[in-house]
């Protein structure tokens, strides 16, 4: 399956991969891109231990590229309230969901011309990522 793109907020792909396949495989993927995972939020545990709600298998990934990361902190500092660029893994039936920010999207909303680019040439990486994890 190729990447869809949803709104013009967020980039997904489905794979038959299991959940932790999926998690394994995008990480991998994300750093033949130059993407570190920096924070791992496992939803299901959150809400089960906060609430004790038993919900779908669902986890945040932070991704950083460190020298794309200085390149958009340097154009401007408020680009962190963007950071880490999210990725989502969660179950839908016999598949899992993998799910992203449209980078682009940081590039409108803060308008100035080098976070443009920074933010194009993410998601360049993170389309690539998606690509082949869907394919």
């Amino acid at each position: 399956m190729t990447t869809q793109v949803i709104g013009e907020y967020a980039l997904r792909v489905t794979t038959k991969l299991s959940f932790e396949a999926a998690i394994e495989r995008v990480t991998a993927l994300l750093a033949e891109e130059g993407f570190g995972v920096l924070t791992e939020i496992d939803v299901t545990a959150t809400l089960k231990k906060k609430l004790g709600i038993d919900t779908r298998p669902y986890r945040i990934l932070g991704a950083c590229n460190p020298n794309l990361a200085h390149a958009a902190i340097e154009a401007t500092p408020y680009v962190g309230v963007f950071l880490p660029c999210n990725v989502v893994v969660w179950d839908e039936g016999d598949q899992r969901v993998v799910a992203a920010m449209e980078p682009r999207a940081m590039g409108h909303i803060i308008g100035v011309p080098d976070i443009r680019k920074v933010s194009n040439e993410v998601s360049d990486r993170i389309r690539r990522v998606m690509d082949k994890l869907g394919g």
